[in-house]
């Protein structure tokens, strides 16, 4: 090519990097591609043009694109930097309309909550509880209103209450996935507590001093609370309104954001802890300083989180957000070849759960639906005697083990181990149809009813283990699932006996307890959060709407309000177990690579087994 036509053909292209340039654009993508477009057009210029002043010129321009791709790369700091300055400001403000709603739900909330009240002088202890009104009533009445910030030490005080908010900050954010009825539900609880709580104060004549020592930490407590619930809502916005884009893909772009704003509370949530163990109790302190110090503190929530983001949005911020970007649709395809992570396994995991959501939801469904009705028909108790269902956070959890052994249902046991055997029978069904679709293996009715027995040993020894009274059955079961899971697909997949299939468990995992005791773990916390469920005041206002609505006899009230309860207990149970079932299921196919690798043989094998011609594959 001549260079004249070369230059012509290039000369627009330049002119737009240099304007690019010029204008000091700060975007490294962007950047690294003009490298890479004007460093081949340097090559080309230096092969045919190597003494033209197209090659001197082309080469000051890759230096200067050089030049502003290092000097905009990010460090460690830098990138903390640009988040707590741009980045999450600018969240913040592309979040406001879920901010106000949060706000506006608090505060309503909290005038509820005072209301109520005043209304009614024992509504505080319907929200606050008996023993904390008369403790507190007690504290006023020997002079010393605030005296319960000055029970503990101070450092276990701080980790404490950090700990407490930051678990219902997340509590807060997360069931906001439940179409944002979760977060407004979680505000609403607040806002009616922190109302009611106040008022109470107002009542007994110490207002002042329980303002000024509890808004001393409040402030930025409840403030974060509120912005939890403006994260949670932002969140589930994505499934709510998903636009143009598919509801997944929408839910991935709001989950993302809302997150981030969740990282951001982090340090707020810790100072919050500090204040409350260090600060607050020392109620001696000046009114006039304690109350300068909670104007520090709202000035710096309202500052950060509403004025310095309308001030970013006017002035523009320095990039777009690259979580806002579409993401593509995932692929929902296993693939069953390779060693992987615990992180890798749970995704495919998730995977073949939303692949067969509706078959998965329908068995929980199903075993939750007979549970309830066995155990209605055959209790010598009403369920609202049979069972309990502690308020505390992790009761539910923590009270599994009535549903396995219950003294009103003696025959309890063997109902767990006729449909959990079914159950995890299913659940292994999916795994091995979605394997067997790849290497087109069919099963006949014969292997079906040997892989059914097989089923029915390691679940049935997993059954007697939580009926029985053992103090410790808690820690065995959580050491022995892996064992028995993996037993149970081993069963199955190599079509052969609990023995056997249990020994090779053991043989496979001893040398990987790494990766079996990390995925136990992870999985483990998926499986609490999801009781964390039934620990929140949605699922009661869900059962008092229910309340409202059917018009029946106490007794059948509580029979249906128990029986909704144990229902959703049982419900969850099986997702949870579907999501472990799955993931030791398909850590077999890593563990199997790791020791056996029949994928890296077969790969080995098929080398040069494919010929070409012409670049082109010959077929036949």
């Amino acid at each position: 090519m001549r260079e004249t036509n070369f230059i012509n053909q290039n000369k627009e292209k330049w002119k737009e990097y240099e304007e690019m340039l010029d204008r000091k654009a700060t975007d490294p993508d962007r950047l690294n591609r003009l490298f890479v477009q004007i460093t081949d057009d340097l090559s080309y210029s230096r092969t045919f043009y190597p003494n033209r002043s197209v090659r001197v010129y082309l080469n000051n321009l890759a230096q200067q694109i050089f030049y502003n791709i290092y000097q905009n790369k990010k460090s460690p700091l830098g990138r903390l930097a640009f988040f707590w300055t741009d980045e999450l400001p600018r969240l913040v403000y592309e979040s406001r309309s879920a901010f106000r709603i949060a706000f506006v739900v608090f505060t309503l909330s909290m005038i509820i909550g005072a209301f109520s009240s005043e209304m009614d002088p024992e509504f505080p202890r319907v929200i606050l509880g008996d023993s904390y009104v008369d403790m507190t009533i007690q504290n006023i009445e020997t002079g010393d209103p605030m005296a319960v910030y000055k029970d503990r030490s101070r450092f276990g005080m701080a980790l404490g209450i950090t700990a407490n908010n930051l678990f219902v900050a997340f509590l807060t954010f997360v069931l906001g996935a439940l179409f944002c009825v979760g977060s407004i539900g979680i505000l609403i609880n607040n806002g009616v507590m922190v109302g009611s709580f106040q008022h109470f104060f107002y009542d007994k004549g110490v207002f002042q001093e329980s303002f000024l020592t509890i808004w001393t930490h409040g402030t930025l407590e409840i403030s974060a609370i509120v912005i939890a619930g403006a994260a949670g809502i932002t969140m589930g916005q994505g499934l709510v309104f998903p636009g143009t884009l598919s509801r997944l893909q929408a839910f991935q772009v709001s989950a993302r954001r809302g997150l981030k704003i969740m990282v951001g509370l982090v340090p707020i949530f810790i100072a919050a802890g500090f204040i409350e163990s260090y600060l607050t109790r020392y109620t001696e302190t000046p009114d006039l300083v304690r109350f300068m110090f909670i104007l520090i503190c709202l000035f710096f929530i309202l500052g950060y989180f509403v004025i310095y983001p309308v001030i970013k949005a006017r002035k523009g911020f320095k990039t777009d957000l690259k979580d806002t970007r579409i993401p593509p649709t995932q692929d929902l395809s296993v693939n069953y070849q390779g060693i992987k992570s615990s992180g890798k396994i749970l995704t495919d995991a998730f995977s073949l759960i939303r692949k067969n959501s509706s078959t998965i939801l329908k068995y929980s469904a199903g075993i939750a639906s007979l549970y309830v009705f066995i155990v209605s028909i055959i209790s010598k108790l009403p369920l609202n005697e049979a069972f309990s269902f502690p308020t505390e956070f992790f009761g539910a959890f923590n009270h599994l083990g009535q549903y396995f052994n219950n003294e009103s249902i003696f025959l309890v046991p063997i109902i767990n181990i006729c449909l959990y055997t079914a159950f995890f029978f299913f659940l292994m069904q999916i795994l091995l149809r979605d394997f067997q679709g790849k290497s087109s293996v069919k099963q006949d009715i014969k292997n079906h009813i040997f892989n059914f027995l097989n089923t029915l040993v390691p679940v049935t020894i997993g059954c007697l283990i939580l009926a029985t009274d053992l103090s410790f059955k808690g820690l065995l079961i959580f050491f022995l699932t892996p064992f028995l899971l993996m037993t149970l697909f081993i069963s199955q997949k190599e079509e052969t006996n609990f023995l056997i299939a249990f020994s090779r468990g053991i043989n496979l995992m001893k040398k990987n307890l790494g990766q079996v005791i990390g995925l136990l773990l992870l999985v483990s916390v998926l499986g609490i959060s999801l009781f964390l469920i039934m620990d929140t005041s949605i699922l009661w206002f869900y059962l008092e709407f229910l309340g409202w609505n059917v018009s029946v006899d106490q007794t059948t009230m509580d029979q249906l309000v128990y029986g909704s309860l144990i229902y959703i207990a049982i419900f969850i149970l099986c997702l949870v177990l579907s999501l472990f079932s799955l993931c030791f299921g398909l850590l077999y196919f890593s563990l199997i690579e790791i020791e056996e690798a029949p994928w890296l043989r077969q790969a080995i094998e098929n080398i040069g087994r494919h010929q070409h011609i012409r670049g082109l594959e010959k077929e036949g």
